[in-house]
Order: structure tokens, then sequence, then C-alpha cells
């Protein structure tokens, strides 16, 4: 019988970074003249010139933070249409999630709109928005808020859906109101759904800022992006994703943080295996 070998805690970061060390090698190898299969290319400069070459990307890095320290005005401005959206987004979709999952009547009447609403490519509204917004941060951040409040709304609206029956005719048993139903048994029961779609919703957030930057803005580091790739300078694309990526994991992690400060009454993975 296999058995299952788990990471210890203390090198697992060491492997991590490993790995990542041994992608950029791997990049960096494939740009160098003479390592590149021919059946890919010719050779390592169209490599380069489709894939871009890690040290370069690097100093383009190095140089918005510190030669030139240009990147921090744009830097500043997707972050704040980033966390606008964010906040927004996920305070809409729990208050809407909560509302219709203890409103029967209203979910019966809107759940075919609001599907609707969700199957809709919501990145196409970017150019109405910029109509009605203008271009400054509030076509932005309501690109945003439209990706990520499905994605908390149904998470909550499902929680929700999702809590025991028993454990609500018990608490009803015990003179419990709706107030200290929504309290005790339906946000705790929504917790973990509402912490799984924030941590996908990080991601959505920023597309929305960076995708709102690419049709009409002129700052930000979407605008960074766009304007390298009008001139074929991909490793100042690769660096804007790179910065992108590192500031999307930096916000994942506080997120990470705050459910692991909240959700300190449910049991781990193995001590619910113990019991």
């Amino acid at each position: 019988m296999w058995k299952l070998i788990k990471p210890r805690s203390g090198n697992l970061f060491v492997w991590q970074l490993a790995l990542l060390a041994l992608l950029f090698v791997f990049w960096h190898v494939m740009t160098v003249p003479g390592l590149i299969p021919p059946f890919m290319f010719d050779n390592a400069s169209q490599a380069a010139f489709f894939f871009g070459e890690p040290l370069k990307m690097f100093d383009r890095i190095w140089a918005w933070f510190v030669t030139d320290a240009d990147i921090y005005k744009h830097l500043g401005i997707t972050l704040t249409e980033t966390l606008m959206a964010f906040a927004v987004g996920s305070g809409l979709g729990l208050a809407g999630g909560l509302w219709l999952a203890l409103a029967p009547m209203a979910s019966a009447i809107l759940e075919p709109y609001i599907k609707a609403m969700n199957a809709m490519p919501r990145i196409i509204l970017a150019p109405i928005f910029s109509v009605w917004f203008g271009l400054g941060m509030g076509s932005k951040v309501a690109l945003g808020v439209t990706l990520v409040f499905f994605i908390v709304f149904f998470n909550v609206y499902q929680g929700v859906k999702e809590v025991s029956p028993v454990v609500l005719a018990n608490a009803r048993m015990l003179g419990a109101d709706q107030r200290q139903l929504l309290r005790h048994v339906y946000l705790p029961s929504a917790t973990s759904w509402v912490f799984s779609s924030l941590h996908t919703s990080v991601g959505l957030a920023f597309v929305g800022a960076v995708v709102g930057e690419y049709l009409g803005s002129a700052s930000g580091v979407g605008y960074l992006i766009l304007q390298a790739e009008g001139s074929f300078d991909i490793n100042t694309v690769m660096a804007g994703i790179v910065v992108l990526t590192v500031f999307a994991l930096a916000l994942d992690s506080v997120v990470g943080r705050i459910e692991h400060r909240l959700m300190k009454w449910q049991p781990k993975t193995g001590e619910t295996e113990k019991l």
C-alpha cells in the first residue's frame, strides 16, 4: 500500500524556491545560442524575441524600482484600482449572496437574470464602462467589481444553502432568532466558502484593472505593458507580468493570513483525520 509522503514545513519553501530557480535557468538556457532545439527555433535570437531573456527582464525590473524609480506612480494606480475593485466586489458579493440565500422568493425571481449576467463575458463591458465612467480609475474599478462580484456571490450563496438542517433546527429549538442564526450559523458556515472565493478574486481584481488600462489609460502597469507590446519589447512585457504576479501573490498572502486568524475554530486536516 502506498504511503503518502508529506513535505516538511521547514524545507518546503526551499523546494519551492529551487523549482522557481530551475524554471528561470531553463528559460535562460533556451535563449543561449547553440542550445535551442532545431524543431522549435532556428536560433536563440528568435527564442529571445518571442519569450524574452530573464536577465534583461530583471534589468528592467531593477531599473523600474531602483535606477530610474519610475514605476511607483504606475504601480500605485494599478494597486489602488485592484484593491478598490476587490473590496467593493467582495462586499457586494457577500451581501448579495447572503440576501438571496435567505430570501427564497427574491432568489427565484432573480435567478435567471443573475445566471445571464454571470454567463456574459464581462470583459466586453470595459468599453462601455470607459464611456460611462471615463478613462480614469472609475472604469477600471467597475470592470474589476463585475469580475469579483460573481465569484464571491455564488460561493456565499452556496455556503449558506449548505447549512446543516439539523444545526438550524437545534439553534431554533434553543430560541435563536434570525439575527442570531445569521451570526452564529449562516456566517460561520459560509466563511470557508467566502475565503475560497477571495483567493480566486485577487487575480480577477488585477485582471479588471490591467484590462481596463489596456483599453484606455495613460498610467498604470497595464499601460506600461501595452506600450512595450507596441514596440515589441518582450522583456518589458515579461517584467510587467512578473511584477503584477508578485503583488497578486502578496495580496493573496494577506487574505490567507486573515483567513488563518478568523478560521482558528476550524480543525485542520490532520486533526480531522485523528478524530
